[in-house]
């Protein structure tokens, strides 16, 4: 199937891939007295006395809002707010198949941090919960952090925290496989954007000591020019040899190559320097760093891609809907590295020890235990961490 061509047929089949559906019938004078005038009154004063209730006598219990400027979307870079609703859609679609979420999908004309800023804690009384969603690096980390200081509702880069949390998950059970510590290993990543940024930090918290992270300028390292802010504050907590080189030269002695930057970059002379065993995440989509074919090729031991026509598919689906429904269902404050950490552990937990082999680290994105198992450990670590209402 020609999926560009298909798609684009069904869009204009579709037009939307969401709706907005009554929960109430209106079939006379008194449901329209006790949905609507005058009836609705006594609700509207119970939320003025107590604004928690809007969580009890409205739907935003069970609402989030997908947000983006259009300026790094799927691939396509910044094509604009409007042209990126078809993602937005797609996205609202997936929280609601996957976590019974009712999503809304928001595009801002805008690319001014404070106005973005300022417009999505504006509108936050009508959501449980906000998505950030395709806003390019290193804006995205900012609004994430200014919105979470705001917001007394879980705000969430999928991007960044999503990719994250599948990668640990699919990293846990692979070195499973080739028998390694994730304390003893070395990892390379290669993208020093949003996901590659976030996946660091994660992988860090998670317990990787020896970790070296690429990007255009080649490693990142400390004092090194033309870095930006996020990225000098991660090379402050990585490359501890301080190596100052290229990708080639990071890679060689490495037991984890993670790719989140271009197409065709790594060869399989690189994946060959690698230690035995090695564990190879190459996820530039649509095409990869270095296809599985060569890597193996090179001898990687364990390889996972962003793409569904190879085994070991890292996807974000995995995480979001789960970990939203378990946020909204603890009426979390926000989403924290405990509950983070939470569905990392709960998504690698889904390939049982019988189960697990180089061809299979992660469950499948039609795994319909996920997003129960998700949302259960991510509300239990809400509580435990004192984020739950």
């Amino acid at each position: 199937m020609n999926y560009a061509e298909e798609s684009l047929k069904k869009h204009y089949e579709w037009r939307g891939k969401i709706e907005v559906n009554a929960r109430v019938a209106v079939k006379g004078r008194e449901d329209l007295s006790l949905a609507y005038t005058p009836g609705v009154a006594q609700p509207c004063l119970e939320i003025q006395k107590d604004e928690e209730k809007s969580f009890l006598l409205t739907r935003r219990w069970n609402t989030v809002a997908v947000i983006t400027d259009g300026t790094a979307v799927l691939g396509l870079g910044d094509i604009g707010p409007v042209a990126g609703m078809p993602v937005m859609e797609g996205k609202a679609l997936l929280f609601k198949a996957f976590g019974d979420v009712d999503a809304i999908p928001l595009c801002i004309k805008s690319k001014d941090t404070d106005e973005l800023v300022r417009t999505i804690y504006l509108l936050s009384g009508s959501f449980g919960g906000i998505n950030l969603e395709d806003i390019s690096a290193p804006r995205c980390f900012e609004i994430e952090r200014r919105l979470k200081e705001l917001c007394d509702i879980p705000v969430f880069h999928d991007d960044q925290h999503g990719t994250a949390i599948v990668l640990a998950a699919a990293l846990l059970n692979a070195l499973k496989v080739v028998k390694k510590d994730i304390r003893a290993v070395r990892v390379v990543i290669n993208g020093a954007g949003s996901a590659g940024i976030a996946i660091a930090n994660f992988l860090l918290g998670m317990g990787v000591r020896d970790m070296t992270v690429c990007d255009r300028i080649g490693t990142l390292c400390r004092g090194k020019a033309g870095m930006t802010a996020p990225q000098a504050e991660l090379a402050e907590r990585t490359n501890q040899a301080m190596l100052d080189g290229t990708l080639a030269d990071a890679m060689k002695g490495a037991d984890v190559f993670i790719g989140v930057s271009a197409p065709g970059i790594v060869s399989k002379e690189m994946i060959a320097s690698m230690n035995a065993g090695a564990i190879v995440f190459p996820m530039a989509n649509p095409t990869p760093e270095i296809m599985p074919e060569l890597a193996k090729e090179g001898g990687a031991a364990v390889i996972g891609t962003g793409r569904s026509d190879y085994n070991n598919q890292i996807n974000n689906v995995l995480a979001f809907p789960g970990i939203f429904r378990g946020a909204l269902d603890a009426r979390a404050r926000e989403i924290n590295d405990e509950m983070k950490r939470a569905a990392a552990y709960a998504i690698a937990s889904l390939v049982s020890e019988d189960e697990l082999s180089a061809d299979y680290i992660i469950p499948n994105a039609f795994d319909e235990r996920v997003g129960k198992t998700v949302a259960a450990a991510v509300k239990k670590a809400a509580i435990d961490s004192g984020v739950a209402r």
